[in-house]
């Protein structure tokens, strides 16, 4: 389990994600250092940084793919630090990833339908002595999944093998494989990295309007503009410390932002 803090800490009653102190070592190197921050349900919120800056490490600490060093994390006030990540996704956070890896041989529908945990018919003994509520939990997640595919765009590709997708439509399809999960809090690991225009646009409309439903977000984005459109408020990390937070404007134009991304003259 990862090493605790001594200290107590207060859970703040209105944060839907809690970090404090959260480190991810290996050996002398700090990828992420005493990194500490709250999140708030319902916001849009960027996490930018320079290469390196320990950005895919936190999420990967934070959806249960690394366990921190130390550190603590609470997803709605359950700690989760040192979890599983299928814990910590049925517990309500998901991620994706800046390269999607859908399973190509599989159809778009199939690897939507995947998504879903605890699901009945996984039980061995349940296909045969519960065949009804297999069957219906099965419709249900189908009818869930092509909810999901109408919504990213992609219905007319359902039967496709995932291996056709373009690099945008595959960023769309892992969206509808973790919004068919129904998470809180979904972590996006550069939704607009190697995407056409058209598609990044139809993108950011898709994370605004889940958004409006109610769906937190957490963004690593190089994308400035991006960034600066869609993100309140804005995080930025620079050698595996948080350097500063704040609406978008305000961050950009610190100098110390300046200095981690383009080093002093």
């Amino acid at each position: 389990m990862p090493e605790n803090q001594t200290h107590a800490v207060s859970i703040l009653p209105s944060a839907l994600l809690q970090v404090s102190n959260l480190s991810r070592h290996f050996g002398g190197y700090r990828a992420v250092h005493k990194v500490s921050f709250s999140l708030t349900s319902g916001a849009i919120c960027g996490l930018i940084g320079p290469n390196g800056a320990g950005k895919t490490t936190l999420f990967n600490c934070l959806a249960g793919f690394m366990r921190p060093t130390t550190g603590q994390i609470w997803l709605d006030g359950v700690p989760i630090a040192g979890a599983s990540p299928a814990k910590i996704f049925a517990s309500g956070l998901a991620r994706t990833f800046q390269i999607p890896r859908p399973f190509p041989e599989m159809s778009v529908l199939e690897n939507v339908m995947l998504a879903p945990t605890n699901q009945i018919g996984e039980r061995f003994w349940a296909n045969w002595l519960r065949m009804d509520a297999v069957a219906r939990q099965e419709r249900d997640t189908r009818e869930a999944a092509r909810h999901w595919l109408s919504f990213v765009g992609l219905s007319d590709l359902e039967q496709k093998p995932a291996r056709v997708l373009s690099g945008g439509q595959r960023k769309l399809l892992e969206l509808a494989r973790v919004m068919v999960a129904r998470p809180k809090l979904v972590l996006l690991d550069e939704p607009g990295a190697g995407v056409n225009p058209a598609l990044l646009d139809q993108i950011v409309d898709k994370i605004t309007a889940l958004n409006a439903q109610g769906t937190t977000f957490l963004i690593i984005e190089h994308n400035m503009d991006l960034v600066a459109s869609l993100c309140r408020p804005v995080m930025v990390m620079a050698q595996g410390e948080l350097l500063v937070s704040g609406d978008a404007d305000t961050v950009l134009a610190d100098p110390r932002v300046v200095e981690a991304y383009l080093g002093t003259a």
